[in-house]
Parts: C-alpha cells; sequence; structure tokens
C-alpha cells in the first residue's frame, strides 16, 4: 500500500503546472527512498526528472515498489481542487488500477477526496549518469524566466555562451537580434538574488527558446535556478524543491542550421539544371555574321544525280552538316539539330545562286 501525506499541498500543484504541458502521460515511480517520475516528451527532445525524497512528507509508507501511470493533465485539473493550504493526501492499493487524492483544509473543517483511473504505460526508465559539466550558472529563477521570455519574443532560439565576463543570451530572428549578459553577482544582501558562474572551459550552445520557457514554468517552485553546460551534453536546468528534492529539465543542443545551408549554397547542383540549346546562329563578329563559304564543282555533268548528305567531320562540333549536289546551286549549308541525342537533318531547301562572271556567289546563310 502507498501513502503519501503532505503539508504543503501546493508544491505538488506547482509540480504538476511546471510539466503537464511537456509530457502528457509518465508512470510515478514509488519506493521506499521517495516518489520520482522520469518521462520524455512527443519529440524525444527533452526529458524530465522529478525525484521527492520520503523525509520531506509529513508520514510516508510505501510497503512494495509501485508504479502508477497517470496523465499529467487529469492529475493537475484534479490537484486545482485543493486550496494552497490544503494537506494533500495520495492513497494507492497494491495492484489496484485507481488513486485517490484527499484535500484537509488546515483547521479539518473541510475534506475532499477524488478517485482517479490509473493508466498501463510502456516506458523505458532511462539511467542518467552523473556528469562533471564545463560551465555552472547559479542566478536568480526569476530573471532567467524573464530573459528567455523577452528573448522569445525577438528569435526562435537561444546562445547561451558561458566566458570569463559572465554568461551571454543572445538571439536573432527577422526583426533585429538581442544579446543579455549576466555579470557574476556575489555582493547582495539575499543569497537568492546572487549570480555565480563556475566555468572550467568557455562553453557555447544553442537551444531551442520554446522547451526553455516551458521549463521557465517551475518558477514558482524555487528562487535560485541552476543551469549546467558542456560542449558534448544536454543542458540540465535544475529547481531545487525546498529541502526534499529536486526538478530537472535536460534539453539537447540545437545544431547550427545556417551553416549547413551555406555549405550547400556553396556547392550548386549542376545535374537539375537543363542543358543550354546552341544557337542556330553562329555569334557575330564586329557586328556582322559570319560566312561559310562552300566549294562547288563545276565541271561535272549535267547529269541530274540525287542529292546526297554527308557530315563534315572537320566541323562536327560546328553543329552544320554540308549538303552537295551535283548540279550547281544545289549545295548550301544548313544547321543540325540534337533530339533526344540524335542527329537530325532540316529540311534541305534549294537554293538560286548567281553567277558573275564564271564564279559562283554563295549566299548569306541565315
Amino acid at each position: 500500500m502507498l501513502e503519501l501525506r503532505l503539508v504543503q499541498g501546493s508544491l505538488l500543484k506547482k509540480v504538476m503546472e511546471s510539466i503537464k504541458d511537456l509530457v502528457n502521460d509518465a508512470n510515478f515511480d514509488c519506493s521506499a527512498t521517495g516518489f520520482s517520475l522520469q518521462a520524455m516528451d512527443s519529440s524525444h527532445v527533452a526529458l524530465v526528472s522529478l525525484l521527492l525524497r520520503s523525509e520531506g512528507f509529513e508520514h510516508y509508507r510505501c510497503d512494495r515498489n509501485l508504479s502508477m501511470g497517470m496523465n499529467l493533465g487529469n492529475m493537475a485539473k484534479m490537484l486545482r481542487c485543493a486550496g494552497n493550504d490544503d494537506i494533500v493526501t495520495v492513497k494507492a492499493d497494491d495492484g489496484g488500477d485507481c488513486v485517490t487524492f484527499m484535500f484537509e483544509s488546515p483547521n479539518q473543517d473541510k475534506i475532499a477526496d477524488f478517485e482517479m483511473k490509473l493508466m498501463d504505460i510502456d516506458s523505458e526508465h532511462l539511467g542518467i549518469p552523473e556528469a562533471e559539466y564545463e560551465a555552472i550558472v547559479r542566478m536568480p529563477s526569476s530573471e532567467f524566466a524573464r530573459i528567455c521570455k523577452d528573448l522569445s519574443s525577438i528569435g526562435d532560439t537561444v546562445v547561451i555562451s558561458v566566458t570569463k565576463e559572465g554568461v551571454k543570451f543572445s538571439t536573432k530572428g527577422d526583426i533585429g537580434t538581442a544579446n543579455i549578459v549576466c555579470r557574476q553577482n556575489t555582493s547582495v544582501d539575499k543569497p537568492e538574488e546572487a549570480t555565480i558562474i563556475e566555468m572550467e572551459t568557455p562553453v557555447s550552445l544553442t537551444f531551442a527558446l520554446r522547451y526553455m520557457n516551458s521549463f521557465t514554468k517551475a518558477t514558482p517552485l524555487a528562487s535560485q535556478v541552476t543551469v549546467s553546460l558542456s560542449s558534448e551534453l544536454p543542458i540540465v536546468v535544475e529547481y531545487k524543491i525546498a529541502e526534499m528534492g529536486y526538478l530537472r529539465f535536460y534539453l539537447a543542443p540545437k545544431i547550427e542550421e545556417d551553416e549547413e545551408m551555406g555549405d550547400h549554397q556553396t556547392e550548386p547542383v549542376e545535374t537539375k539544371k537543363q542543358p543550354e540549346k546552341k544557337p542556330k546562329t553562329e555569334p557575330k563578329s564586329n557586328g556582322e555574321p559570319k560566312r561559310r563559304v562552300m566549294k562547288i564543282d563545276l565541271d561535272d555533268e549535267e547529269e541530274e544525280l540525287k542529292p546526297t548528305i554527308e557530315t563534315n567531320p572537320k566541323n562536327e562540333s560546328d553543329g552544320y552538316v554540308e549538303v552537295i549536289g551535283s548540279k550547281p546551286g544545289n549545295g548550301i549549308m544548313k544547321p543540325k539539330e540534337e533530339i533526344n541525342g540524335d542527329d537530325e537533318v532540316m529540311e534541305v531547301k534549294p537554293t538560286i545562286e548567281k553567277e558573275t562572271n564564271g564564279d559562283v556567289q554563295v549566299m548569306d546563310e541565315e
């Protein structure tokens, strides 16, 4: 049997409001050490890890390890029925198919209980190894939420850079760019207002602001937020829950798409371009079209032979064929066209050439 009694019932309400939009369904794992949850969002980009230690509850009983599948949206609706000062008690039987939430007012004059059906959720428990991060930033949670909100009005991504000068949040969008720098500040009256930066090596990573703004919904849980960065690991945004546990968000860094697009733009794809058709007329020289002269043998007999068409091997690349006829005036140069990879000879129209003093005057090529 499971029975949890939490005096600060509002704390459980804040936890559910923080993660219900990021994770729809999840398994709550109950053991002798505490009450925990681990789940990923639908796109498998962000991970949520919640731990509420047994020492933080007024009464904690867990006879055996139990996993309860719940819809977080429905759970949040039930917890909204509790007052901020109410004492919340969670009960569940071993092997049961429902969970009971009981809300008691501080003076015990009002008691309400709600029962919710449990779900069968198949999920793998991901082992998150402890890692040493290159940079750790501790800052006021309200300030971090304000920065993410302001930058989201300019761009979709945020670049978080940690250097000796401080931590820099920058973004760019269609309307412009924005940069916010927070320097280390420990000389404050209230410890929760301090900004502490621990850095081994400079690090700069890009993240989606949509997820960062979703993480900041946990701001009411803690006055300080801890942001851990490393070049080869996801970012960790951690909110301490009083003295009883934590709520951590893990987010994989975003790969810069601009650089990849730039690389592709420098390599044009030639295969997609259609081959340019060669003009039928040759380029002009000195403003006048070139003339091609063809020699015609006038010493042949007058017997009329069938004209033949031969390809000029010397000018094969010029795109022309030479039509030779036995009768003067039948020879003319005509261009050829490439259709479906075959050479097609255009229709040969006989032209009349003029004789001037026994010489042949060749007409201009069309």
